[in-house]
């Protein structure tokens, strides 16, 4: 192994300390990009409703200094994956700014306790993380492309940037609701008060929805609904949590559950009522929330980190492929990892999925 992270100390905790550990992991995320769901705020409420207690925290020490964090599971024998729940949007690898991120990979695997093998860091971002080319010990998979808005100007001189479609159907859709006598009301909650009754609203939304078919959608009483609750109270009180709503009258029709940190916003989930799905209620509340936030001017970018939609590329033409990373302790395991794959084809995989050698699929 080379390079300077071939020298960190690295530290291993179990979940039930993680009281203890948040203060280092947010001085890391601190220096690692700042995201806002990679805070302790998110982490914590994270870990108590999809933890199972098998998670190991590493802390990677340089001297005095915490460079590195992950959360880890075991995946099988002699290996381990980051812990990726799918209500986090990235893989919890943290690296400072300015060091080697897979150089700290390497020596994270070589100092896991007992033999690890493999190892496997979903989801992660080149916007953080250069994407390193794939080596004798190292693959690489695509995982989804995702958007984002940067925030700059005016938001006038962004949404005369945007394609002549939908501004159309803008200016068509609150003029057809004008002349229906429907009164369009967009608010911001963003108080801990708040986040009971906002939760209770989102919940209706996705029964009505697809979802309410699948057994996944986000209500008050399943883990799904406490775990958004517990998550947004965190933020709300420090006044980085923002649900914004629509409402037609006094009707909730769509709403955006969305958090914050530094410059950067990132919009978690989004709920309407398919009852108006003619009339777009999710792209009205968002022209009136983007409104907000340029007219605001200190957060810089609206991050979507999901898979880029059709209706992501209306709000913006800028996209990035996430990936996945695997590392084998040894060119030789790479090697037979490869040639079983080669000997032993398997059915396609999705684009999203990481090698089961290696680590955990993600969900």
């Amino acid at each position: 192994m080379s390079g300077a992270a071939s020298g960190l100390r690295w530290e291993f905790h179990r979940p039930d300390e993680w009281p203890q550990l948040a203060s280092s992991w947010d001085r890391v995320n601190a220096d690692a990009g700042a995201l806002p769901f990679f805070d302790s705020a998110f982490i914590g409420p994270l870990l108590t409703h999809f933890g199972d207690g098998n998670e190991s925290i590493a802390l990677g020490h340089r001297g005095a200094r915490c460079i590195a964090a992950a959360i880890l599971k075991p995946v099988g024998a002699g290996r381990a994956g980051t812990f990726q729940p799918s209500q986090l949007p990235l893989g919890p690898w943290l690296v400072a700014h300015g060091e080697d991120a897979t150089e700290a990979a390497r020596s994270l695997l070589v100092k896991m306790p007992g033999l690890v093998l493999g190892l496997g860091l979903t989801q992660l971002d080149p916007w953080l993380q250069a994407r390193p080319a794939d080596g004798p010990s190292l693959d690489t998979l695509d995982f989804v492309a995702t958007g984002w808005v940067d925030v700059a100007g005016t938001f006038d001189a962004y949404w005369e940037a945007r394609g002549k479609n939908l501004r159309s159907n803008m200016r068509k859709q609150r003029s057809k609701l004008e002349a229906e006598g429907v009164v369009l009301a967009f608010d911001t909650l963003r108080s801990e008060t708040d986040v009971a009754a906002a939760m209770a609203d989102y919940g209706r939304l996705e029964a009505a929805g697809w979802k309410a078919g699948t057994g996944t959608s986000v209500q008050p009483d399943n883990v799904q609904g406490r775990f958004y609750a517990q998550m947004l109270r965190n933020f709300c009180a420090s006044r980085r949590g923002r649900i914004w709503r629509l409402r037609f009258g006094d009707k909730v029709v769509a709403m955006d559950l969305c958090i914050e940190a530094g410059s950067t916003l990132v919009v978690l989930k989004t709920a309407f009522d398919p009852e108006y799905r003619t009339v777009s209620p999710a792209f009205l509340m968002r022209q009136d929330a983007f409104r907000q936030v340029f007219d605001e001017g200190h957060i810089k970018r609206i991050e979507f980190y999901g898979r880029l939609m059709e209706w992501h590329t209306r709000w913006s033409e800028q996209s990035r492929v996430l990936y996945h990373l695997n590392l084998y302790r040894w060119p030789l395991i790479a090697r037979l990892r490869r040639h079983w794959r080669r000997a032993a084809p398997q059915p396609a995989a999705p684009a999203h999925t990481i090698d089961p050698a290696a680590s955990a699929t993600t969900h």
